[in-house]
């Protein structure tokens, strides 16, 4: 009792283009080319969600001497998995560490203009340090 042989697919070899054969005749003028601008990022946590508004607070307390700066007072109905993207944005402009305890994100080091950039941009209201 042989085994079947299975057909191998080739792995260099170029793929003929997607081509949906339902649509490939149609032809509609005055059609805007590309995406309309309407059109939001569903990546972004902003489509979904109103950001609201974050304290900026400095601590060295129980830290070495080392400075942190702690966003806190996340709105209520923002779920974990966007303070953690937001935390995960904030740390690569600013290059350093940080981490996300109990809806509060600590990122190393004084950087405060930066940090507060970015949450500007991500659609949050920053109080707290200038």
């Amino acid at each position: 009792m042989s085994k079947p042989t299975k057909k191998k697919i080739g792995v260099n070899t170029p793929a003929a283009p997607l081509i949906n054969e339902a649509f490939a005749g149609l032809k509609i003028p005055n059609l805007p080319p590309g995406k309309p601008e309407s059109v939001v990022d569903p990546e972004s946590p902003q489509s979904r969600w109103k950001m609201g508004r974050v304290v900026l607070q400095k601590e060295t307390a129980h830290r070495g001497g080392k400075t942190v700066i702690v966003i806190k007072d996340f709105a209520s109905h923002l779920p974990q998995s966007v303070i953690e993207t937001v935390a995960k944005r904030v740390r690569a402009a600013c290059g350093c560490g940080g981490t996300v305890k109990e809806r509060r994100i600590e990122i190393q080091g004084d950087q405060v203009a930066k940090i507060r950039a970015v949450l500007e941009s991500e659609g949050f209201t920053v109080a707290g340090l200038k």
